[in-house]
């Protein structure tokens, strides 16, 4: 007995070549980047000697001085904010200076140099935050997480709100004299609402409060995450032609 194909036609062969001309070609953007940063080790090494600076000043600032939660959970989101920005710009800077944009231009559609780049960023992030929140929560006294699920879901989903916000404002800029002060200037203003949440979830980690208390925030970086990712979709088309 020959089962019938359940889904079949032209409709399907249309969906499977849109896939393919999306997700493969962002697959090989990403092994690019991946494997040129792991080559060069520029964005790595200054995420990692800023990381190890701002820890070294909190640590020598704070002593033996004891510290409220909501200021040792907000210190904890500027370190891993500024240290995206060292190294985060570097996105579509690298392609500028290296002279290939035109070819990516040619090779690749819009969308698929969007979805490449974007998900270089949120691994680039999540792996640096990764890093972070173990460094501090073995240096820094006073900074214990009651609530392991509310800390480690924060720290993935502020790590995507960071790379979605982070790679439209890296294109935009890519072209600019002054991209370096202006990164950190354009990303300040879009990111202060998700800054503002991740604080007060870490917060209620801290606090040892139960996980249904931290879905409000939770919320709203997924909200905060899929509304920049669909606009930046839509306009990453006329940044990277412009």
């Amino acid at each position: 007995m020959v089962l019938p194909r359940l889904v079949s036609g032209p409709s399907v062969q249309y969906l499977e070549s849109a896939v393919k001309s999306l997700f493969v070609p962002s697959y090989q953007i990403f092994l690019k980047d991946s494997s040129s940063e792991l080559r060069t080790r520029y964005a790595l090494n200054a995420l990692f000697m800023f990381v190890v600076t701002a820890l070294s000043i909190i640590l020598f600032s704070l002593g033996s001085e004891s510290v409220s939660s909501d200021v040792l959970a907000g210190m904890l989101w500027v370190i891993i904010f500024f240290s995206s920005m060292s190294g985060l710009s570097r996105t579509f800077v690298a392609e500028e200076e290296r002279g290939t944009v035109q070819t990516l231009q040619l090779i690749s559609r819009p969308s698929a140099v969007y979805v490449g780049k974007l998900t270089f960023n949120f691994a680039l992030t999540l792996s640096l935050n990764v890093v972070i929140a173990l460094l501090y929560l073995l240096l820094v006294n006073g900074f214990a997480v009651q609530t392991p699920s509310i800390f480690w879901a924060t720290l993935v989903l502020g790590s995507c709100a960071i790379a979605s916000s982070s790679t439209i404002i890296a294109a935009i800029i890519a072209k600019a004299h002054t991209r370096g002060t202006l990164y950190p200037v354009l990303s300040f203003p879009i990111m202060l609402p998700m800054l503002i949440t991740v604080i007060k979830a870490t917060q209620l980690s801290m606090e040892g409060a139960f996980f249904s208390e931290a879905l409000g925030e939770f919320q709203i970086l997924i909200s905060y995450t899929v509304v920049l990712v669909a606009v930046s979709a839509v306009l990453f088309d006329f940044v990277w032609r412009d």
